[in-house]
């Protein structure tokens, strides 16, 4: 559900917006994200952060970030 509704901003399927996320920020190739390496990549990456920021309110998980 949660890749349906950020792919709604794409006209990609869900399964090859999976794979794009994958490539981009699965930096150890093992085909699981770690929270390290989902934040680092969106963070690198101002194209995924936008899509993201459209799809969902982020700002509780950016607070428990924030505050460690």
């Amino acid at each position: 559900q949660a890749i349906q509704a950020i792919n709604g901003f794409t006209n990609m399927t869900a399964e090859e917006f999976t794979n794009m996320i994958f490539q981009k920020i699965d930096v150890n190739n093992d085909g699981e994200l770690t929270l390290e390496e989902f934040i680092n990549g969106v963070e690198k990456d101002e194209d995924l952060m936008e899509l993201i920021t459209k799809s969902f309110d982020l700002s509780n998980v950016l607070k428990v970030i924030q505050n460690g």
